[in-house]
């Protein structure tokens, strides 16, 4: 079976989830990735939010499946020898640091190219590598304040409100896998490697592309609507009124008259006031309770499984515990058990969203920390056991 991108050596030397989400999409896929990590320490978010000293958490394990992990000291001199030379075998490089932090150590592009012509790195940053903001720091929230994600969320007269998915970490990470595999593309065309400049600001842009329509045609600012689509509620309360009783139903469009025959008010297919999305909009709260009569009688995934029959667009608004025990996402792989080793537990993992009927995709677990350091320095830089215990000696691995 073949495996898109075996043969493939990337460097990963990224932390938290922009870089994380990119190399791992890439591991999926079958590269070689080698995630560098400076000894004793490592990636920074194999301790954030874990309850536990002893075990990486889940942070780090979500982000990191499928690699290999090196614990390499690139502050030090001879670290440096030992990178460069990983450099010169490898076809990418992928980083996250704070901006300036590569160059400082003289392993920026603009070195790097000079070791290896052909490699292609890839630089995540908050507001990208040029510009008048470059030199900003940036996290998820930072992004989404920067991009409009958040001036667009929440209710008409309440707060800004951040989105709580990974919209702008992920959402980089994904535009940096699509400008890596074109550059591999490119590079089979050219010889040549490539600069890769994802700035986590234009990539939150453009993810909230829809919410600049109005704005991009009146010069206006977009203003928050809260739940409302095309100005008609969308969210229904449901039987038994819990916390996450809640369902989501598309009532726009041709299925009006279909949705309303069945919760058993064809009474109201004629009423104008109901027939068109624009009448509807006057009567927000006439239609909710309307809506609401019929879905506090059923459960979400009754709702769910009645309307998607008919062919309405509705979903169940899922808890995160009904995502892991979800019977659809488990037959996809997307939720699937990673089994316990000698040295670690089991633990639920979220999958890959990628599937290729040339491509049987295994995920796997993620590296303890120097986990593959000695495999890496005799595979790919042809050490000996001498030269290796020397330089763990001088602390420049562990």
């Amino acid at each position: 079976m073949s495996i898109p991108l075996e043969g493939i050596n990337i460097l990963d030397m990224t932390h938290f989830q922009a870089g994380p989400s990119a190399t791992q999409l890439l591991a999926w896929l079958g590269a070689n990735v080698i995630k560098i990590e400076e000894p004793l320490i490592g990636d920074k978010a194999r301790i954030e939010m874990s309850d536990d000293d002893s075990e990486d958490s889940f942070y780090f394990k979500l982000f990191n499946s499928n690699k290999k992990s090196i614990c390499l000291d690139i502050k030090s001199s001879l670290g440096q020898k030992i990178f460069k030379e990983l450099v010169s075998k490898c076809d990418v490089l992928v980083e996250n640091f704070a901006p300036g932090y590569m160059k400082k150590f003289g392993i920026d592009y603009e070195n790097l190219k000079n070791i290896n012509p052909k490699l292609i790195y890839a630089s995540i940053k908050g507001y990208g590598s040029k510009g008048e903001n470059s030199d900003f720091k940036s996290f998820e929230g930072v992004a989404q304040a920067s991009s409009g994600i958040m001036g667009t969320n929440g209710e008409p007269n309440g707060d800004p409100l951040i989105v709580s998915a990974g919209v702008s970490d992920s959402g980089s990470g994904l535009h940096c896998v699509i400008g890596i595999l074109s550059a591999i593309i490119n590079r089979s065309k050219t010889n040549e490697g490539d600069f890769i400049d994802i700035s986590m600001q234009d990539s939150s842009l453009n993810l909230n592309r829809m919410k600049m329509i109005n704005t991009l045609k009146s010069n206006l600012p977009e203003p928050r609507i809260g739940n409302l689509l095309r100005g008609q509620p969308s969210i229904f309360k449901c039987h038994p009124d819990g916390y996450y009783d809640y369902v989501y139903i598309c009532i726009g469009g041709e299925s009006w008259h279909t949705f309303l025959a069945i919760i058993g008010r064809s009474d109201l297919i004629f009423d104008l006031r109901f027939d068109s999305e624009s009448s509807r909009k006057n009567y927000f709260s006439e239609i909710k309770d309307i809506i609401e009569e019929w879905t506090r009688k059923h459960n979400k995934f009754e709702i769910m499984d009645i309307l998607n029959k008919a062919g309405i667009p509705c979903s169940a608004v899922y808890s995160t515990y009904e995502i892991i025990n979800d019977t659809h996402l488990k037959s996809r792989n997307m939720v699937l058990n990673i089994d316990a080793d000698d040295n670690k537990s089991s633990y639920i993992q979220i999958g890959s969203p990628i599937n290729m009927n040339s491509f049987d995709m295994k995920v796997t677990r993620y590296p303890d920390l120097g986990e593959n350091t000695i495999e890496i320095l005799k595979e790919i830089l042809g050490f000996d056991d001498e030269y290796i215990k020397k330089i763990k000696d001088l602390n420049i691995i562990n």
